[in-house]
């Protein structure tokens, strides 16, 4: 009684008589959707693998692997705080440097021996190394810290001259089993010593400095490179990101690489221009540079005042980490128009926190924004006198396209389709397949409907899916190929709210019957 997969066994050639079992999978497939609040970031840092993307979650998570906030441009660690205080909590970071960047190291006196830090960057100056007796008799303590992180402790290193040595580099390099893996803050490169071990303490700093290779950063250097190894904004192909940013990126020549990157990936690139910008630069840097899409979110450079409670000052940064925090804290339909931002002292325009200004944009400031397809922070807002995005648009002129809602909701359904259509591939084209491509895709729109996520004003279903001979002549699937066609209708974003009021002496008041159910009482 064989048991076997069905599309394994030819069954129209069966010659022994038995029971043949055939497993047959569901055929009904259903897909769920992708994550939209993953957040890519790009910046420099004092610590931390460079050009390799790093899931972070928290800010302890943050500064274990890059080290603190540092107040200076390009910083990776400031958008990352800010965006966690508007709720983000799902990144991609990625480090970069102009190239100058060196990992600190000390050479043990009177030894060959040297320390050097695992990642290049200033944040290895801190190191300290400590050796003292271990825990067994005729044996040593290794200790390697860094200020914040959990001390790393290698116990029980035993031992004479060169080969004591050697067997300290290998439990620092290797780990000392499943408890104790290699070190994560140094290597150790034993050379040709063979002094007899003494206790000793000794700091990173009375060696060779780290350096963090951030001197001479701008925007090219946080776009990177294409080809492997990639590096800077390349680095996050394929990591699932539905939103990006460049940390302080404020050239012009970037935002149409950024653009092509956001399509090409499905990336909500949030943008800025330079800090204390004025709008008429603005509107021309954006027309000059024929920034003109959905896959861009540029902001005006009305730049942010933040109390960096890391470095106890207040900061002038960037509004896109601001933005880029609340969007991944909405549900794709949504928009960043009229929700709240948290953390914000004020802006450019308002005046430096503490001078009593209290500036705000006109209708025709932010009509002449808006129209050129900019955004930007403002304070009040329609719902009242908080700070928020004031347009929830993206940089594209297009009426039809031009919100939030459209490029991240067109970004998590095409996102979501390429993750689960794919199985479909490879099947015999037959009404069977026509059928299974068409159920899958319903069910997921199904979901979105049932979510909120799609809705209609009227009741009508917003979406269709066509997959069958209609759109699959034999001509083409002769050919190999399949085509479904699917139609969904967004819900619209409120932006210009119209409220009609009659009043006067002379008013006819016409008052709305509501039909009561028979019994109730008439309101």
């Amino acid at each position: 009684m064989p048991i076997v997969q069905q599309g394994n066994v030819n069954t129209t050639a069966l010659v022994v008589p038995d029971l043949y079992v055939q497993i047959v999978p569901p055929q009904n497939v259903v897909i769920n959707g992708v994550p939209t609040n993953v957040v890519g970031m790009v910046g420099t840092a004092s610590w931390g693998p460079v050009g390799t993307p790093v899931a972070i979650g928290t800010m302890s998570d943050y500064a274990h692997t890059f080290g603190p906030i540092l107040a200076r441009k390009y910083d990776l660690g400031t958008p990352v705080a800010i965006a966690v205080q508007q709720g983000a909590w799902n990144f991609r970071c990625v480090r970069v440097t102009d190239g100058t960047d060196t990992a600190a190291a000390f050479q043990l006196p009177n030894t060959t021996l040297v320390f050097t830090a695992l990642y290049s960057g200033s944040l290895g100056n801190q190191i300290t190394v400590a050796l003292d007796v271990g825990s067994k008799a005729s044996s040593w303590r290794l200790t390697v810290s860094l200020p914040g992180l959990q001390p790393e402790v290698y116990d029980n290193i035993t031992g004479s001259g060169a080969a004591f040595w050697q067997a300290l580099a290998n439990a620092v390099n290797h780990g000392q089993g499943p408890q104790r893996g290699p070190s994560q803050l140094v290597v150790a490169n034993p050379g040709t010593t063979s002094a007899a071990p003494v206790a000793f303490s000794w700091n990173f700093s009375y060696g060779v400095p780290g350096t963090d290779g951030a001197t001479t950063i701008n925007a090219t250097t946080l776009v990177g490179v294409d080809t492997l190894p990639r590096a800077g904004m390349y680095a996050l192909r394929g990591q699932g990101c539905s939103l990006a940013v460049l940390a302080d990126a404020d050239e012009p020549g970037s935002w149409t690489t950024q653009a092509a990157f956001g399509l090409s990936e499905g990336i909500y690139m949030i943008l800025t221009t330079q800090a204390g910008d004025n709008i008429g630069s603005a509107v021309f840097a954006k027309q000059s540079w024929g920034v003109d899409t959905y896959a861009v979110k540029l902001m005006f450079g009305d730049w942010v005042w933040w109390n960096d409670q890391a470095n106890q000052i207040v900061r002038l940064v960037s509004p896109q980490g601001f933005v880029v925090g609340r969007l991944a804290n909405l549900s794709p339909e949504q928009s960043s128009l009229n929700k709240p931002l948290y953390g914000v002292i004020g802006t450019q325009k308002s005046g430096n926190p503490g001078s009593g200004q209290l500036a705000t944009y006109s209708s025709a400031e932010l009509s002449t924004l808006l129209s050129a397809g900019i955004d930007v922070i403002a304070n009040p807002q329609p719902g009242g006198s908080f700070w928020g995005v004031r347009g929830g648009h993206n940089g594209s002129s297009n009426a039809a396209t031009n919100g939030d809602n459209y490029t991240r909701l067109t970004n998590y359904i095409a996102a979501t389709l390429a993750a689960g259509m794919g199985q479909y591939v490879g099947q015999v084209v037959n009404a069977s397949l026509f059928r299974r491509i068409r159920a899958t895709q319903l069910s997921f729109l199904q979901g979105m409907l049932s979510q909120g996520l799609l809705g209609s004003t009227d009741g009508s279903l917003p979406f269709s899916v066509v997959c069958d001979s209609s759109n699959n002549p034999l001509a083409r699937t002769g050919l190999g190929y399949v085509q479904s066609d699917a139609q969904v209708r967004y819900q619209a974003i409120n932006e210009k709210f119209i409220v009609n009021v009659e009043g006067g002496q002379t008013v006819q008041v016409q008052r709305q019957i509501v039909p009561t159910a028979p019994g109730a009482f008439a309101a």
